[in-house]
């Protein structure tokens, strides 16, 4: 099916997150539900957005990301996707396989654990209250937890600075192995392992998404504004970008979730 007939996953069915229960919170952020249309639902349009989840679609477990291009997937009508999101550069330790090993794919989790993970999916209850059904399957996936995991301290320092953005002007390798004491060969390879691609590539999404943020925050100013505000060059270039990774312009996106 071509792109052209896939919206924003946001801008249909109904889309809820909130944190994780406790026992998961060293490894996952948030816990969210995206309830696609009962009739006409249509293909979705998944944006690079420096995240990994472990989803349960239809009785499965699978991983999603990360991404580094658009992803368009097909749901039937009527699907509930129950995401888990890992916290940065948790994903390879918990899953024991490297984030580059993923990256642009949806992965299912007996692929990677094998029976590990069908035993995990045993213990998932067959609630159809969505509710119940995320409790039974926080549960289970604290019953996964390895037995041994340690926070990324340095990939979590790395996120934030990319996050927060580089001062302007600098150049973004030589300032992050600067700030992390890493070489880059190291700085390189940490970050294929932790996040799915290089440096570069993650600062264009965390711009990217910073725009995202400040465009919902305030939707009456200037798309050069905003632009500047997120670290763009100028309005071209966020142009650019935004065509990059998500096949669309600014105000074609704007358009379709006013439309949504």
């Amino acid at each position: 099916m071509k792109d052209g007939t896939a919206v924003p996953a946001l801008t249909t069915g109904w889309f809820t997150e909130r944190p994780v229960a406790p026992a998961l919170s060293e490894s996952f952020s948030h816990v969210w539900t995206h309830r696609m249309p009962e009739v006409g639902a249509p293909p979705v349009i998944v944006t690079p957005d420096a995240t990994i989840d472990v989803q349960w679609i239809e009785g499965k477990l699978r991983v999603a990301g990360p991404d580094k291009s658009p992803q368009t997937e097909v749901l039937k009508p009527g699907t509930t996707v129950i995401g888990f999101r890992f916290r940065p550069g948790a994903a390879a330790q918990w899953l024991g396989t490297a984030a580059h090993e993923l990256r642009d794919q949806r992965v299912m989790l007996d692929d990677l654990w094998g029976a590990k993970a069908r035993r995990l999916a045993d213990h998932v209850g067959g609630d159809e209250d969505v509710t119940a059904l995320i409790a039974s399957l926080e549960g289970a996936l604290a019953g996964a937890m390895p037995a041994r995991i340690a926070a990324d301290k340095v990939m979590i320092a790395a996120f934030t600075l990319i996050e927060r953005g580089p001062p302007p002007g600098v150049s973004l390798i030589p300032w992050l192995g600067r700030a992390l004491a890493l070489s880059e060969r190291t700085l390189r390879r940490r970050f294929d392992e932790a996040f799915g691609y290089g440096p570069k590539t993650l600062d264009r999404i965390l711009r990217y998404q910073r725009f995202r943020k400040l465009s919902h925050k305030a939707p009456r100013t200037s798309t050069a504004l905003l632009a500047a505000e997120a670290g763009y060059a100028d309005q071209a270039h966020l142009v650019r970008e935004s065509r990059r990774l998500t096949g669309r312009t600014p105000l074609a996106l704007a358009r379709m979730r006013r439309s949504g």
